[in-house]
């Protein structure tokens, strides 16, 4: 039943795309973005989506970054701001009451002073972030009229990034994300807004104006949308046509990203798509299956094959300056490779074929651009190896783990000498893993999350992913035993597991838990005992009850996107579902039969 769910969802060229959920804030920046950019020639596309976020918001009156995430002070503001371009004044006020309330309620009132503060308090030294919601709160004229709420944001060196990419590190520039085009973009707003006092500054700023905007047409991809972000873009374009260069080509281009993102309901989602990403689970998925011929047939991996091929960066990418060999998370031209996405592809293509030298080309490539991502620590980073102290580059075990499993799955076939330096760098990510192991046996996960836990993080998630991954590594049997005992104890009454003890239970972290017990069992049958067999039964049994039926699946806002955006992916408990029941349909097996 899961699988007729998961196969019919690929689409013409024969991979999956998935569906990321709508965002309040996304909604919000572009409904901005294109009323300051021309309010009478988008004036349909800003109504439908003032009509969606005014449907959608929380009744408690605030907007989450999901329709199932709780309310927050940046999408609020943020959210509350995009209301100021309504074509008629009265049309929201119910809406604008309540968002008000909410947010004197957050902040203590709706004074400029008050909101600066609780921003820059909530992210602390990380600018990338709350500089662009204060700038988009400035440019609508929520922190006050004329030049003084321009003293509320902080303005950002945009000169820095006239210098080299490899200088990046020493003037502490993250390689990728907002770094770049909200530091140009968001820099010349507030320079242009307000100048600095100091004349030398000043002088500098004025003169590096060209040389930056030159670098930023250079970084933005054809389609337009940096890093395929609405938010992002959307920061960009505002700033730029505020500032006084809305006839720029990077100004056009964003805005014809902006009008192709936008969705049939009004809305806009935080990224284009998780192709790659949806698309390498779901292989893997099948594969775990014993009827993975008739699922996914010859052809049908043929196509898979070509795709993932076709996408794998065989130059240096323009934007991070990053080697050849990665993949993305998408096959859209604006994404940039990052470690997740290229472990799960190296993954796949072990799965998706077995003797062709192109493909083992292609993993041996992948293999050695995961290896340069490699930390002193000996983990693995999101985008580039220890840079700052951003998440972009700091080692994380889910990446690390994920890594693990994709370069020990190609270990027999590589090149004797690169092998050799595989094994090596497999060896110091273990010692990675053990060293960030919790005393409680838990991994916690960088990318994803859990809105009920007190931390907001995820160590199911976390300890699931690593537990899968390392299964068939040569780990410390202790390392696994402790993890596999926290989960098991995370279990919940009703057979599923959430993101940590007590948790509400959901299809995504219940399928991983599943998946990580049955992946260990099956590599050591010293590690089945009769509680984790209970968990296991118990856990397919729930799952089942859950997705039981023609009702879909209701996905759970698991996922992080860049300054912990939450969002969800339709695809995500189809896909770990069947990963998960496929297992344990082997587990069972093995046990029954001995």
């Amino acid at each position: 039943l899961l699988k007729k769910r998961l196969l019919p969802g690929r689409n013409e060229e024969g991979y999956w795309s998935g569906e990321l959920s709508s965002s309040a804030l996304s909604t919000a920046t572009a409904v901005c973005a294109l009323a300051v950019y021309d309010r009478e020639k988008y004036r349909e596309l800003i109504t439908g989506g003032l009509d969606w976020l005014s449907e959608n918001v929380n009744k408690d009156g605030g907007w989450g970054d999901t329709v199932k995430s709780y309310s927050n002070l940046p999408t609020t503001l943020l959210c509350w701001s995009a209301f100021v371009y309504s074509p008629e004044p009265c049309m929201y006020a119910d809406t604008i009451a309540r968002v008000e309330a909410w947010i004197t309620g957050c902040v203590g009132s709706l004074e400029p002073a008050s909101i600066t503060e609780a921003v820059e308090k909530l992210y602390g030294k990380d600018r990338t972030f709350s500089v662009p919601i204060l700038t988009m709160c400035a440019i609508s004229g929520k922190l006050g009229e004329g030049v003084n709420c321009w003293k509320h944001v902080r303005g950002l060196p945009f000169e820095l990034a006239v210098f080299p990419h490899f200088m990046f590190k020493l003037l502490h520039l993250s390689v990728v994300s907002y770094a770049l085009p909200a530091l140009i973009a968001i820099g010349m707003v507030c320079f242009n807004s307000l100048p600095p006092a100091n004349p030398f500054l000043r002088l500098v700023r004025f003169l590096s104006r060209r040389t930056v905007l030159r670098r930023l047409r250079n970084i933005q991809p054809d389609n337009g949308g940096f890093l395929e972000a609405t938010p992002l873009t959307s920061f960009v374009t505002m700033s730029l046509v505020v500032a006084g260069i809305k006839d720029s080509n990077v100004v056009k281009k964003a805005s014809v990203f902006l009008v192709k993102s936008v969705r049939a309901d009004g809305s806009w989602p935080i990224d284009t798509d998780l192709a790659t990403w949806v698309t390498t689970l779901s292989v893997n998925a099948l594969a775990a299956g014993e009827n993975y011929d008739e699922d996914l047939p010859v052809d049908d991996r043929a196509k898979i094959i070509e795709w993932l091929l076709s996408q794998q960066y065989s130059h240096k990418h323009p934007y991070t300056n990053s080697p050849p060999g990665g993949w993305a998370w998408t096959d859209k031209i604006g994404a940039v490779p990052d470690a997740d996405d290229t472990a799960g592809a190296i993954l796949a293509l072990s799965k998706l074929c077995e003797n062709d030298e192109r493909t083992l080309s292609a993993a041996t490539a992948g293999i050695k651009w995961l290896m340069s991502l490699q930390n002193r620590d000996g983990g693995i980073a999101t985008f580039c190896a220890g840079w700052t102290k951003l998440p972009f580059d700091r080692s994380a075990p889910d990446l690390t783990a994920h890594a693990i499993a994709a370069m020990t799955a190609w270990q027999k076939r590589l090149d004797g000498k690169f092998a050799v330096k595989s094994k090596i760098a497999v060896s110091r990510m273990i010692s990675y893993l053990r060293s960030t192991q919790h005393a409680n046996g838990t991994w916690v996960p960088l990318w994803f999350g859990n809105q009920d836990t007190s931390t907001q993080e995820n160590p199911v998630y976390g300890t699931a992913k690593v537990l899968t991954c390392i299964a068939g590594a040569d780990v410390n049997s202790e390392m696994i035993k402790k993890g596999m005992e926290f989960l098991v104890s995370c279990q919940n009454d009703d057979g599923g597991w959430g993101g940590d003890k007590g948790v509400v239970s959901s299809v995504e972290e219940s399928s991983l838990v599943i998946d990580a017990l049955c992946t260990v069992c099956l590599c050591d049958r010293d590690k089945i005992t009769a509680e984790v067999e209970e968990a296991i039964a118990r856990g397919c049994g729930w799952i089942c009850g859950q997705m039981s039926g023609d009702s879909s699946v209701d996905p759970s806002p698991i996922g992080l996107y860049f300054a912990s955006l939450w969002y969800y992916e339709k695809m995500y408990p189809i896909v770990f579902a069947v990963a998960a029941l496929n297992k344990a349909e082997k587990f069972f097996q093995q046990t029954n039969s001995a």
